[in-house]
């Protein structure tokens, strides 16, 4: 209902008539949530709500961005993790592996490839509070990059960090990975 809420409103903004779109916001819903928790392949869910993969595409496009519009950013998520009252925060990467990136870098080299997990796919660095709940992700960066070279990327994270434990003293948890980084 949230989703369909979101994408109602969506469509509203922009001004799309009613009766205009293949699907209802409440269908259109549902096939970007199958397509998160299921891993329901494109062309399946173009069959199954009876559209083309082009428009199932384009669907499941509208659904993750005004989704992604909802997340909070980082100095949101510091916020939400000082209102909770969290003795620290933990950040680490992970590699949201796929079968469908492929993009050849220097000396020939695969940007999506992950040499650590013998796959394609990207990384992310996730910020949780202590009992593991997400509160922040950084965009994806390449799979072959290391959690190390992802955080420097992630604009003002670094910097944030060292704020909120001089401030707020809420250190920031990490594995042997990021040792040494610092802004």
């Amino acid at each position: 209902m949230f989703l369909a809420r979101l994408l109602l409103q969506r469509r509203e903004a922009i001004g799309t008539r009613a009766g205009r779109r293949a699907l209802s916001p409440w269908s259109q819903a549902v096939l970007v949530l199958r397509w998160f928790l299921d891993g329901t392949r494109v062309k399946q869910l173009a069959a199954d709500h009876a559209i083309g993969i082009c428009t199932c595409y384009r669907y499941l496009h509208e659904g993750i961005a005004v989704l992604a519009c909802c997340a909070p950013d980082l100095h949101e998520a510091l916020m939400a993790a000082i209102a909770f009252g969290a003795t620290h925060v933990n950040l680490d990467g992970t590699l949201i592996d796929t079968d469908r990136l492929a993009r050849q870098g220097p000396n020939g080299a695969d940007y999506w490839w992950s040499g650590k997990h013998h796959c394609h796919g990207g990384n992310i660095q996730v910020l949780c509070l202590p009992d593991g709940f997400p509160i922040w992700v950084s965009e994806v960066r390449p799979g072959r990059e290391h959690d190390s070279t992802c955080v420097k990327a992630a604009a003002g994270l670094l910097p944030a960090l060292e704020a909120l434990d001089a401030e707020q003293h809420i250190p920031t948890l990490t594995d042997l990975g990021y040792i040494g980084l610092s802004a």
